[in-house]
């Protein structure tokens, strides 16, 4: 492997002029830099990321946080990590990957040893314990997601208020009356994840608006939780006809489950979901459901922090509406 100081030996200056000529961190002669530019060429010689990062230039790393713990659905989660990758190549950038389970000491840690030049952070929470040191970092950033207070954050995601509104108001134009919403696990919801929240708040406000009688049910990502919520919905609400899903884990055996209870889809119950339109499409009976755009949300969050790291100015909010593709799953209510 060619090292620095062999390109110092062949420009005939040290190591140190080196990296002041590569990083241009201080003024160095014109002629001194032809001579240690050429030197590189005839080497081959490519820092290593983290030396170039602490020479004062650009490690051409962007460091991605992504969510790896309880109720996360990971199929998911993988789509958007695998747009930052592909965005990021199509940059010449690397990306590299911290899990949740490191949090603010993880983010630290890239910081101070300047391995990568700027940010992702996904599964943001509403008062995201991250946001004190995400601002003192000194590094460009990006969060997919929108905590309750981000000024002077640049954040990017599905409009997921909007998306719960859209739902609820696609089920009461088919003349539905009384719905539910059987979202994501309850330590989501304890953990105040940003997405999340907003769909309920979307959700309950479109249904109250409407007049529609509604219900909250956050489910555990097994089959036998849908089975149980399935039951338990029933139960409680025996005039439901409309169902929101915002669980993809569930999606299917949800489904199945109020098949066993003998309802028709969407003869007896319509459903719609927010979930990858991959699993919409795929289910015994195609289900209307509002995409998750991870590819689009991916794409622009790199081409953010490329335009930051530019120095250019972008917006510090970018919401994605909600798209809606009907399908088999939802019909008109069905009258008595």
């Amino acid at each position: 492997m060619v090292k620095i100081t062999d390109v110092a030996r062949r420009a005939g200056v040290s190591p140190s002029t080196v990296s002041y000529a590569l990083s241009r961190k201080r003024p160095i002669s014109e002629e001194t830099r032809q001579r240690v530019e050429a030197a590189v060429r005839e080497l081959g010689y490519r820092p290593h990321a983290g030396a170039r990062a602490l020479g004062g230039s650009r490690s051409n790393v962007l460091a991605l946080v992504v969510p790896l713990r309880a109720g996360i659905d990971v199929p998911v989660v993988m789509r958007f990590a695998v747009s930052v990758v592909t965005a990021a190549r199509g940059h010449d950038h690397d990306v590299l990957l911290l899990t949740q389970e490191e949090g603010e000491e993880g983010l630290r840690r890239v910081a101070d040893t300047a391995l990568v030049d700027a940010l992702i952070l996904m599964d943001v929470q509403l008062r995201d314990p991250r946001l004190p040191l995400l601002r003192s970092l000194g590094r460009p950033s990006v969060m997919i997601g929108f905590p309750s207070e981000a000024t002077g954050l640049t954040c990017i995601d599905l409009d997921f208020r909007a998306a719960g509104e859209a739902c609820v108001e696609h089920l009461a134009g088919l003349g539905h009356r009384v719905v539910a919403l059987v979202g994501s696990p309850p330590e989501v919801y304890v953990r105040g994840t940003a997405f999340a929240q907003r769909v309920v708040q979307g959700f309950t406000g479109a249904a109250d608006r409407a007049g529609l009688a509604s219900a909250v049910h956050p489910c555990e990502a097994t089959p036998a939780a849908a089975r149980r919520v399935a039951e338990r919905l029933l139960r409680e609400q025996p005039a439901l006809t409309g169902v929101v899903v915002h669980n993809e884990a569930v999606l299917e055996p949800l489904v199945d489950a109020f098949a066993r209870l003998g309802l028709r889809v969407p003869g007896d119950l319509s459903i719609t979901a927010i979930c990858p339109d991959a699993l919409a499409e795929g289910l015994r009976v195609p289900v209307t459901s509002i995409a998750l755009p991870a590819a689009e949300v991916g794409a622009r969050a790199v081409e953010l922090l490329m335009r930051k790291l530019a120095g250019e100015e972008v917006p510090e909010a970018t919401l994605l509406p909600p798209r809606l593709t009907r399908r088999a799953s939802t019909g008109p209510r069905a009258l008595a």
